[in-house]
């Protein structure tokens, strides 16, 4: 299966580390986030990779020209539900997606990998351990998730923190049929609100993800969620790279 990896955008909440490179190149023990995502991905059996790059793009085509790129010329003026629709080519045969900025291990692949199911969102349960440390960064900021009988019944920043599940790792699987699904909400969507609000998005081009999730969900699609108790972080601000190179374990 392809890992689609989403890394357009600059990651200003991480400067100074991102003045001059791709967020996902930040180090956490002498390594880049994005290699840490590629040994995951190795270690789980997944080597086909797509980027999407936008920032600084041409460091990551010269630094990995094994890659498949998409660029995301606009990534200034959109957001990772855009992003990710570059890659609409890459999708037909299954697909994994992640966002860059985040650390995680083999084991949160593989389980995501072996639900059969066609949509399938990683979830952390543990994921309040790692907002104690998060001053930057609150639990109300968290793309959580609720469920009922092994299905995602919501994801959405909004969630009370008591009442989640867990929050969304940002790395989903979508098998050749949800692929399809999911290409298929989006085109929807994007004629339907091109440039025009959507959802909680002041305008369809800068939505989130989860937005679309969110929608396909409403509508009746199914998604499932394999659960990992840790075994991942957000990088998300200066903060989180200091938590991230004094907690994620080493080698």
């Amino acid at each position: 299966m392809k890992a689609i990896i989403i890394g357009a955008g600059r990651g200003r909440r991480l400067m100074p580390t991102t003045a001059d490179t791709p967020k996902c190149y930040a180090e956490v023990h002498e390594r880049r986030l994005l290699d840490h995502a590629l040994a995951a991905f190795a270690g789980a059996g997944v080597t086909d990779i797509c980027f999407i790059g936008g920032y600084q793009i041409d460091e990551v085509k010269r630094d990995y020209p094994q890659f498949t790129f998409r660029h995301n010329r606009d990534w200034e003026h959109n957001n990772i539900l855009l992003s990710l629709m570059h890659a609409e080519d890459q999708m037909a045969d299954g697909f994994i997606c992640c966002y860059s900025d985040i650390l995680f291990t083999r084991d949160v692949v593989q389980r995501v990998l072996q639900d059969p199911r066609d949509i399938v969102l990683s979830v952390d349960t543990q994921w309040l351990e790692r907002y104690q440390h998060r001053t930057l960064h609150p639990p109300d900021d968290g793309e959580k998730v609720t469920v009922r009988n092994g299905v995602v019944t919501r994801v959405h920043r909004g969630i009370p923190p008591a009442e989640a599940h867990g929050e969304y790792t940002g790395i989903a699987k979508f098998t050749p049929a949800g692929a399809a699904t999911l290409r298929a909400h989006f085109a929807r969507a994007k004629a339907a609100h091109a440039g025009k609000p959507f959802r909680e998005a002041a305008v369809f081009e800068k939505a989130y993800l989860i937005l679309l999730f969110q929608e396909m969900i409403e509508a009746g699609v199914a998604f499932g969620h394999a659960d990992t108790p840790g075994q991942y972080m957000e990088v998300d601000t200066q903060e989180d790279f200091e938590l991230a190179r004094r907690f994620w374990p080493k080698g």
